[in-house]
C-alpha cells in the first residue's frame, strides 16, 4: 500500500516575484533589505542632509555645477516672456481687438516685470531674474517658495504686487508643535491638523498653510527664531498667498527632493578622484633628480637650478648644479636617477566619461551636454540635444505652472481692479476670467546644430500643414511670428522707399550725364564747323 504524503510537510515553493526581485533566498538578494516608509519619513526626515550636500557639491564640483547651470540656461535662459493668448471667441472680440488687448497687456506686464523695485520685495532681481533664481533654488533644495506681498504704489510703480523668494530651509515645522527634539519634521496643530516639514494639511489631506521661520536651521545668529503661519490662499480673493515650486515623485508628498539627491555619492567620489589626480600630477610636475652615492654626505650636494646666463653658483666640487646644457662629472660610486611621472593617469578621461554618462542619465542631461564636449557625429549630438530638451521643456512647463501663470493671474487681477487693463466680467464670470488669463511663456529655443537642415524641415512642416508659422518661429529662435510680420512690414516699406529714392537718384544721374554728353558733342561739332570754315 502506497504511503500518503503529509501536505503539512511539503516544501514551501516561492511564487511570482519571490523568485526574482522579492527573493530572500538568492545570495545576491539576501543582503538587500530596504525599509521604505511614508513620503514624510523617506523625504522630509532626510531633506536637511540632502540639501546641504547638494549645495556643497554645487559649490565644489564642476559636474554638479554644470548640471544645475545647464538646466538654468536652457529652461529659463534670459527669462520666460509673456505672450498673451486670450480666447477671443468666448470674449466676443475680433482679431484686431484681441491683438490690441494682448499688446496692451503685454506692455503693462513688462512695465512691472522689468523693474527690480516693482516686482522683487528685496529689490535685487526683476521677474526674469526671479525665474532664474527660483529654478536654481528649486533644483538645489528640492523646492522654493514665493511669498506674495503688496507694497504702496507710486506714480512710477503703479502696481503693489511684490514677490519674496524664500529658501526651502525656512519653511519647517515649529519646534513647539513637533512634540519632540529639534530636527523632527512632523507636528500637529491645536486644531488637529498635521504639519509635514512646515506644510500644514487639513483633515482632507489638502494643503492649508505654510509655516515660515525668520532664520535658517542652526543659523549662527543672536536672532530668536520665530514662525509665521501663511495661509495657502486668500479667504476672500481665492488667490494664492504663497507659491510652492517643486517636483512631486510620490503621492501625498508635500516637500521636494533636491535634483542631485540620487547622484550625490558618485558626484562626491568623482570630485575626490579629480582632486587627487590633479594633486598627483602637480606633485610629479616638479622635475626631481636623486643623487645616489656611496660616500657619506652631510650636506645636500645640489644647488638651485641655473637659468639664463648665470654662471656656476659654487666652486665646491662636492656640490652639483643643474641647468640648460650643464655637464656634471660625478665621482666614482655616484649616480643620478630621475623620478618617472605616472600622472596624469591615461585612464582618467575614460573613467570620468563613463561616470558622467551614468550621472547624466539620472539627471536627464546627456554626458555631451553635461561636459560641454561635442565630439560625436551630427546625428549623435542632435539626438543627445533632443533628449535633453524633453526634460528642459518639461521643467519649463512646471516652472510656468508653479510660478509664471499664478503670478500673471495675481498681477492681471490687480491691473483690472486698478483700471489699467479693461476686462469686462473678469470678476463676475469664471469662464470669462479664464479666457482673459490665457498665456504662453516663451523661452530660449533648443538651438540649431545645422540651421539649413532644420529651417528646411520647418518650412516643409508648415507647407504640409504639420505645424504653424507661429510654432516653428518659437521653436527655431524663440521669437513671435506676428511680431516678425509687423517688423518686416516696416522694414520692407523702408526698403521700397530706399530703392525708390535710389532709382530716382540713378535716373537723375543718368540724365545729368546725358546732358553733359550732349553739350560736349554739340561743342565739338561747333568747333569742327569753325575749323572747316577756317
Amino acid at each position: 500500500m502506497k504511503k500518503q504524503r503529509n501536505p503539512t510537510k511539503r516544501k514551501i515553493q516561492n511564487k511570482g516575484y519571490s523568485e526574482a526581485g522579492a527573493s530572500y533566498v538568492k545570495k545576491s538578494m539576501k543582503a538587500m533589505i530596504p525599509n521604505s516608509g511614508t513620503p514624510s519619513e523617506d523625504i522630509d526626515n532626510n531633506n536637511y542632509t540632502l540639501r546641504q550636500r547638494a549645495r556643497m557639491l554645487y559649490m565644489g564640483s564642476a559636474i554638479a555645477a554644470s548640471a544645475i547651470k545647464t538646466n538654468r540656461t536652457n529652461v529659463v535662459g534670459n527669462g520666460l516672456k509673456l505672450k498673451s493668448t486670450i480666447n477671443r471667441n468666448i470674449l466676443g472680440l475680433s482679431q484686431e481687438e484681441a491683438e490690441a488687448w494682448q499688446k496692451r497687456t503685454e506692455a503693462e506686464f513688462e512695465l512691472w516685470a522689468t523693474n527690480k523695485r516693482a516686482c522683487d520685495a528685496t529689490g535685487v532681481n526683476d521677474f526674469y531674474g526671479i525665474q532664474q533664481l527660483a529654478l536654481i533654488s528649486w533644483l538645489l533644495s528640492g523646492d522654493v517658495f514665493a511669498v506674495i506681498k503688496h507694497y504702496d504704489t507710486t506714480p512710477l510703480m503703479p502696481y503693489s504686487l511684490r514677490l519674496h523668494l524664500i529658501e526651502a530651509d525656512r519653511v519647517r515645522t515649529p519646534y513647539a508643535l513637533t512634540g519632540s527634539a529639534v530636527g523632527y519634521t512632523t507636528g500637529v496643530t491645536k486644531d488637529g491638523n498635521k504639519i509635514y516639514d512646515g506644510v500644514e494639511i487639513d483633515q482632507n489631506g489638502s494643503i492649508l498653510a505654510y509655516h515660515i521661520a525668520n532664520t535658517h536651521p542652526f543659523q549662527s545668529a543672536m536672532t530668536q527664531t520665530e514662525f509665521v503661519r501663511v495661509e495657502a490662499y486668500g479667504e476672500e480673493s481665492g488667490l494664492p498667498n504663497i507659491l510652492h515650486i517643486m517636483e512631486s515623485e510620490r503621492p501625498e508628498q508635500f516637500r521636494g527632493v533636491p535634483y542631485l539627491a540620487q547622484v550625490i555619492e558618485p558626484l562626491l567620489q568623482m570630485r575626490r578622484y579629480t582632486e587627487a589626480e590633479i594633486m598627483s600630477a602637480l606633485v610629479q610636475s616638479f622635475f626631481t633628480a636623486f643623487i645616489t652615492t656611496e660616500a657619506i654626505q652631510n650636506d645636500i650636494p645640489m644647488n638651485e637650478p641655473l637659468s639664463g646666463d648665470v654662471g656656476e653658483v659654487s666652486d665646491d666640487e662636492n656640490e652639483y648644479e643643474m641647468g640648460a646644457g650643464t655637464i656634471n662629472v660625478l665621482k666614482a660610486g655616484e649616480d643620478v636617477k630621475f623620478g618617472a611621472p605616472t600622472h596624469p593617469n591615461s585612464g582618467f578621461d575614460v573613467f570620468m566619461r563613463s561616470l558622467s554618462e551614468q550621472v547624466g542619465a539620472a539627471l536627464e542631461v546627456p554626458a555631451d551636454l553635461l561636459l560641454k564636449s561635442f565630439n560625436s557625429s551630427y546625428s549623435a549630438s542632435r539626438a543627445a540635444l533632443l533628449e535633453a530638451w524633453k526634460a528642459f521643456k518639461m521643467r519649463r512647463e512646471w516652472l510656468t505652472n508653479d510660478l509664471c501663470r499664478p503670478v500673471y493671474e495675481i498681477w492681471l487681477t490687480e491691473a483690472v481692479a486698478r483700471g489699467r487693463i479693461s476686462a469686462p466680467a473678469f470678476f463676475t464670470d469664471p469662464l470669462i476670467r479664464q479666457a482673459y488669463l490665457g498665456s504662453e511663456w516663451i523661452g530660449a529655443p533648443a538651438g540649431q546644430l545645422d540651421p539649413t537642415k532644420e529651417i528646411t524641415a520647418a518650412v516643409m512642416a508648415i507647407e504640409n500643414g504639420l505645424s504653424t508659422r507661429e510654432a516653428e518661429t518659437i521653436k527655431l529662435n524663440g521669437g513671435q511670428y506676428t511680431a516678425n510680420i509687423d517688423r518686416l512690414l516696416t522694414e520692407n516699406e523702408r526698403l521700397r522707399q530706399a530703392n525708390g529714392e535710389h532709382a530716382q537718384g540713378a535716373q537723375a544721374f543718368q540724365n545729368y550725364i546725358q546732358t553733359l554728353v550732349q553739350k560736349a558733342v554739340a561743342k565739338e561739332v561747333e568747333m569742327r564747323g569753325i575749323g572747316t570754315d577756317h
